[in-house]
């Protein structure tokens, strides 16, 4: 199982926005993701496909990270804040002091591509450490 994307069959695009809030323990600030975005471009027989995922992430203190999982609702997953601590990062560019847009764009290949619905994890991590996991941050569908 790929820590890029898990992908599986072949397929359409669709684009999903929406705005996400997490929190942290304690009662520190968390990072909170909005304008999130999902774009799915599939595989042809000659070249690949991919997906890109796009988040305005904002903390206080500064963005340090995005972490970033998509996976087909049929395998179940469902990751955890602590599995996506060892997936890839998105690239992030500071938009103001506390707020950076974050894409993660990944290929895509036909044998990874599974028909269905598929959904984004996300773990943001704000410059002071504080965290914020988003289970679903985006649902997208793949079709034939």
């Amino acid at each position: 199982m790929s820590k890029r994307v898990l992908l599986s069959s072949c397929v359409g695009a669709v684009v999903v926005g929406g705005g996400v809030v997490a929190t942290t323990a304690w009662g520190a600030t968390a990072p909170t993701l909005t304008n999130t975005s999902v774009r799915y471009v599939a595989p042809s027989a000659d070249r690949s496909g991919s997906l890109t995922f796009t988040a305005d992430v904002h903390d206080d203190s500064g963005v340090a990270d995005l972490k970033v999982l998509a996976w087909p609702a049929s395998s179940k997953l469902d990751p955890t804040e602590s599995e996506l601590r060892s997936v890839e990062s998105a690239t992030c560019r500071s938009l103001t002091s506390g707020t950076s847009r974050c894409t993660y764009t990944v290929r895509v290949t036909r044998a990874e591509a599974t028909e269905g619905t598929w959904y984004v994890s996300a773990l943001a991590t704000g410059g002071d450490g504080n965290t914020a996991f988003v289970s679903r941050a985006a649902e997208f569908q793949v079709t034939r």
